[in-house]
């Protein structure tokens, strides 16, 4: 809850707009001559900035934090009393309150400048002087410093001090002077753009971890971490951005637009001419102009967006979008493929030897039991059975399943299923994919939805190794992982290799039929797949997601906080960042493999590390 007060009524006091402090409320208002307030009632710290005419950098690192003042370009002596009164509220409630006052350095300095007492605060103010030398300086040819100093004096030299120290001592408030190298800005106060990004970013966290250290010694205050110094809200021009991003992703379904209309009679006509002939791709026409889209994704203003989490996580997400855009105009050609490397990150020669391990280990089962076969029909029976099983969880859950004669493949897009109208399955096959594609992706998808950020429903940058690695984890703690499906993922991998190493299509499909002993079935699908738009990588990320996500449970990680949207390992720290500020919330839904008898015995064996050969 925010309480804000009218812009015609700007100067009053601090009793006036805050008759009490309340948990879990704020108070947003605007200040005379261009002052502002955000202060979060139970968060016992506050980062000040003296505003100046033309200096809009220092405003925005300031911002970053979870409560702020901005002090006026005039009036300083209402502004001296509403911070002794603010000091004094808040240090009644807490016991204790830290204020770091922030201010611009000279232009050529590259030494941050710490005022305060060293002597009383010895582990903030060195966890403080530890962070700000963490950012990124040397690369941009910067060589940041700091320079801690014991003096009373914690302002500077031009500007009059907002408090008497031995006043809020009294009161059990400690005052630090942060002087901020702008380093970020050229001799004519410039400032380059994608270092002062990272550059607030640091700056930020540097600050959220040592007013922690205080926080956590010297108040009453109940904050958990660290994360729960930073922004608690997210502003309205944030949610337009994150809109705006999933409205662009979500006008193209980047899946079905590279995979191929024809491959049915692809597949015929290769297996009638024996291997020899192979007819050329056909995909669907573009319902978008990529060039259009890319103009309206540089046109976010992501940049300035304050809340260091969410930038970059929005960042790193239209790059993402930017390298599909390029693909779908690069269909057909050897880019796509030089594209797709670079989407996929490559291929490790670890993940090539763990399959290669796999196919070794794993003997393929040439002629599977033709009993209980499904088809498609049987197959959307069991998926609307387990969107029944979330809607007793969440009434609120919906979903539907295509049959379609113009895919090559079962996916998922947008939390919907899409099935090949030909597709058939054993019924072992059938529930471990019910969990692959409904108990993971359709059921994150959702999940994901009742964030407040779209973007952990249509995915993250680079979510989809996560995804596939809880995916096909799923089939086995579902119990339905087969030794041919595990070779197939392997498989998956050896063509990625051969495909970067300049392999045809007819070398491909050999060896994976004559060296590694695949039915020309799945040798069929497997370097089809790897073909479609180009060159296509991404099936190379079902192993590597399992060996990735295995490892993360061998450390100590855990399954369920993976299932509250779509996103990467690398973002954990993120996530839990945003979760601390209750910005993320627990999943809505859970898959119906968590319920059965032996789930425990099953994840405990991957935590003890079950090689992947053993998970069937």
């Amino acid at each position: 809850m925010s309480k804000s007060e009218q812009p015609h009524d700007l100067k009053r006091s601090v009793k006036e707009l805050i008759p009490e402090l309340s948990e879990g409320e704020r108070t947003v208002t605007a200040l005379p001559n261009g002052g502002y307030l955000f202060l979060e009632h139970d968060v016992p710290s506050l980062l000040i900035y003296r505003k100046k005419d033309k200096e809009v950098a220092t405003d925005r690192l300031v911002r970053g934090g979870a409560s702020y003042l901005i002090i006026g370009t005039d009036d300083f002596y209402y502004y001296k009393n509403f911070v002794e009164d603010l000091t004094a509220l808040m240090a009644s409630k807490f016991g204790s309150f830290i204020i770091v006052e922030i201010y611009k350095g000279a232009i050529g300095s590259q030494s941050f400048v710490v005022r305060g007492p060293a002597h009383k605060l010895p582990v903030s103010l060195q966890v403080l002087k530890t962070e700000l030398l963490k950012i990124k300086s040397q690369q941009y040819n910067v060589k940041l410093n700091v320079r801690i100093e014991q003096t009373k004096n914690r302002h500077i030299v031009n500007d009059k001090p907002l408090l008497d120290l031995a006043e809020i001592k009294q009161r059990g408030t400690t005052l630090i002077g942060l002087e901020v190298p702008p380093v970020y800005q050229d001799q004519n106060g410039s400032v380059y753009p994608v270092y002062f990004r990272d550059f607030k970013d640091q700056f930020i966290k540097a600050i959220q971890r040592a007013v922690f250290e205080f926080v956590r010694v010297q108040t009453t205050s109940t904050l958990a971490n660290y994360n729960a110094l930073g922004r608690r809200t997210i502003s309205d021009e944030v949610f337009k951005i994150d809109k705006q991003l999933t409205a662009i992703e979500t006008s193209y379904q980047f899946l079905l637009l590279v995979a191929p209309v024809n491959i049915q009679t692809i597949r015929c006509k290769f297996f009638e001419s024996q291997f020899k002939k192979l007819d050329r791709y056909h995909y669907r026409l573009l319902p978008v102009d990529p060039d259009i889209l890319k103009r309206r994704l540089y046109d976010l203003r992501i940049d300035e967006i304050d809340d260091p989490a969410i930038s970059h996580l929005f960042d790193e997400k239209r790059a993402e979008i930017d390298q599909e855009l390029t693909m779908l105009k690069e269909r057909g050609s050897k880019d796509f493929l030089y594209s797709s490397i670079r989407l996929y990150n490559g291929l490790g020669k670890n993940l090539i030897s763990e399959a290669k391990s796999i196919l070794q280990d794993i003997e393929e089962v040439q002629e599977e039991s033709q009993e209980s076969v499904i088809g498609t029909s049987e197959f959307r029976d069991l998926a609307y059975e387990e969107y029944e099983f979330f809607k007793s969880q969440d009434s609120q859950f919906k979903s539907k399943v295509y049959i379609r004669d113009d895919v090559n493949v079962m996916m998922v897009s947008n939390g919907e299923l899409y099935l090949p109208s030909d597709y058939t399955m054993n019924k072992t096959e059938a529930k471990a994919l019910i969990q692959h594609e409904i108990g993971t992706h359709t059921l994150t998808y959702y999940n994901g939805k009742q964030q407040p950020l779209t973007q952990l429903a249509s995915g993250l940058a680079n979510y989809d190794a996560l995804q596939e690695g809880i995916a096909v984890l799923s089939e086995y703690l579902s119990g339905g992982l087969s030794g041919n499906r595990l070779r197939t993922l392997a498989g998956r991998v050896v063509a990625g290799a051969a495909l970067i190493n300049g392999a045809d299509f007819h070398e491909m499909f050999f060896q994976l039929y004559s060296q590694y002993d695949f039915t020309k079935e799945r040798a069929f699908n497997i370097t089809s797949r790897m073909f479609q738009g180009g060159g296509f990588l991404k099936d190379i990320i079902y192993l590597e997601g399992l060996v990735s996500l295995k490892n993360y449970l061998i450390d100590g990680g855990e399954l369920l906080p993976l299932l509250n949207g779509k996103f990467a390992l690398n973002h954990i720290n993120l996530i839990q960042d945003l979760q601390d500020r209750g910005l993320v919330i627990p999943p809505k839904i859970t898959p119906r493999y968590i319920e059965n008898k032996n789930f425990n015995d099953r994840i405990n064996k991957v935590k003890q590390g079950l090689p992947i050969s053993k998970m069937i």
